[in-house]
């Protein structure tokens, strides 16, 4: 009887030290199960460009895409605009007189308006502007006060030289000093032209 009641009493020990193991590891795994839980909770995926219409917090794809079409646009306004007034100081600054001079550039176009003073300063000015950088087109809304007559236009091309052009429109080589005159103040030199510039090539006296 005695030996059975020790086999007995140990047997409850052992299964004491069993159940609190059990509960150990219950209470581990309800730990674990929550820190889980919390992970998985936290973790959401959400459309951006629905939550962005809904709430007005963001904008979508195609909204981001407008402000940057509009970015380009209003930067290529302002270069256009700068390069207008970087033109309006040049004619300033070469003294040619035009009374309200305009000048608006879009893309590679320009727009020139105001009252020249008179025809020989009106194509001065519409060379200036159409021999520019980036400028293919000039369209002419000037108006003159002095009328006179109108000169010819002349696109230079390679190998020209103002005598060659002379030559060619007044029949003597010896006439470049008319071109080169006709030209001042935008040639500062008779012999410094080149492919593609515009000169006016007025009429003999």
């Amino acid at each position: 009887m005695y030996k059975n009641s020790k086999q007995f009493l140990f047997l409850i020990g052992l299964m004491s030290e069993l159940i609190g193991i059990l509960k150990e590891f219950i209470e581990l795994y309800i730990i674990i199960k929550k820190h889980l839980k919390k992970q998985i909770m936290g973790l959401f995926s959400f459309i951006k460009d629905a939550g962005a219409k809904v709430f007005g917090i963001g904008k979508t794809k195609a909204e981001e895409a407008a402000d940057k079409a509009a970015d380009a646009v209003a930067a290529k306004l302002n270069a256009e605009k700068a390069a207008a007034n970087n033109l309006k100081e040049t004619i300033s600054d070469l003294d040619l007189q035009v009374e309200n001079l305009n000048i608006h550039i879009l893309d590679d176009k320009a727009t020139i308006s105001g009252a020249a003073y008179d025809q020989a300063t009106k194509e001065k000015v519409i060379l200036v502007v159409g021999n520019s950088n980036g400028i293919a087109t000039v369209d002419d809304q000037m108006t003159v006060e002095n009328p006179e007559p109108e000169a010819q236009f002349h696109t230079v091309v390679s190998g020209d030289t103002l005598g060659k052009i002379a030559k060619k429109f007044y029949g003597n080589a010896m006439k470049y000093p008319v071109i080169f005159d006709a030209n001042k103040p935008m040639l500062k030199d008779p012999d410094l032209i080149y492919p593609g510039q515009v000169l006016r090539i007025p009429a003999l006296d």
